[in-house]
């Protein structure tokens, strides 16, 4: 069957597909497709592997009805209409659990370089400003002890607060609708309410799915009621935090500092003010960007495919409701 990727794939993941007789047509112009050209190269798949944040929605799936699976290689979906998805039969695959500890490190890198000023110290040597030795210029914080609050205590968020916890000693609170049991058994988290999070936080990580819920939480209403010495740590989508609201906190010494894997828009403008503050440290959207985890993203992105192509049921199902249909 005919197999449409919206990248250029790695031979031994091209292989895994092209063995079992399918044909691969893979979109290798180094640029996102637009909403047509995306439409356009699907007209003869059976399939769509899709790589980037592709828009899945209503007008896509009207145009093609042809396509028997659509295999995210992505954790997040909210790109995509799963709801006319699930409507029109088609299943919708993603990559769950696989990044979790890629995610975590990249926000447990950012809590580091924010607290110690690594990225503004680094562009001072490229500034030719490593010179006269001034003993209380450009001081970071220490971790050491600090409070760790995480909002949204799923596998990512669990991942960093145990690497906090060992490494740091770092006490772990969090917010999310339920108690994670094995965070508070393994390293003693307490669940608390979202204003104590923000309240008792010296570093609060963002690791909650975007919804209508989150989107745009983290406001100037929340930075005013965190601590003056907290950093902010964002490694899961731009659109929970206001950027214009943040920017404000950080200028007015609301908050400390503030680390971001995720910035709305992505990419982020490189004029943008926050790139040249000495307590924010960004990186263009990095959560998986290793070796083993992009081979692994990709190769349970095959194991949708394979199964949705064969008429089974995909193991890693965004709407396993379609199958009740």
């Amino acid at each position: 069957m005919n197999i449409f990727v919206t990248r250029a794939l790695p031979e031994t993941i091209r292989k895994s597909l092209t063995d079992r007789g399918h044909t691969l047509s893979e979109w290798t112009e180094k640029r996102d497709l637009s909403a047509s050209e995306l439409i356009h190269n699907t007209r003869d798949s059976d399939a769509l592997f899709s790589i980037g944040k592709n828009q899945i929605d209503k007008h896509f799936l009207a145009a093609r009805p042809n396509l028997r699976v659509i295999a995210l290689c992505s954790v997040g979906y909210d790109n995509v209409d799963v709801a006319e998805a699930t409507r029109l039969g088609v299943p919708i695959g993603n990559t769950p659990g696989v990044l979790s500890k890629a995610t975590a490190d990249t926000a447990f890198l950012l809590m580091q370089n924010v607290a110690r000023k690594a990225f503004h110290n680094h562009k001072e040597i490229l500034r030719g400003h490593w010179g006269f030795f001034d003993p209380m210029a450009d001081l970071g914080i220490e971790l050491q002890g600090k409070t760790l609050g995480i909002y949204g205590l799923g596998r990512i968020g669990f991942e960093l607060a145990r690497s906090c916890r060992y490494a740091f000693d770092m006490p772990v609170i969090y917010h999310n609708r339920g108690h994670n049991e094995a965070a508070e058994q393994e390293l003693g988290a307490r669940r608390v309410s979202f204003e104590e999070l923000l309240g008792q936080s010296d570093v609060l990580s963002v690791h909650a799915n975007l919804s209508k819920e989150t989107a745009g939480i983290f406001n100037r209403a929340a930075f005013s009621k965190m601590k003056a010495s907290a950093i902010f740590i964002n490694t899961a989508r731009g659109a929970i935090h206001n950027e214009a609201d943040l920017r404000q906190a950080l200028e007015e010494g609301q908050i400390w500092g503030a680390g971001l894997d995720v910035t709305h828009p992505e990419p982020m403008a490189p004029d943008n003010p926050l790139l040249e503050m000495p307590n924010v440290a960004i990186l263009p959207h990095i959560g998986s960007a290793t070796i083993e985890t992009r081979i692994k993203m990709m190769q349970l992105t095959v194991e949708n495919l394979l199964a949705g192509l064969a008429g089974q049921q995909l193991p890693y199902c965004v709407n396993p409701q379609v199958y009740k249909k």
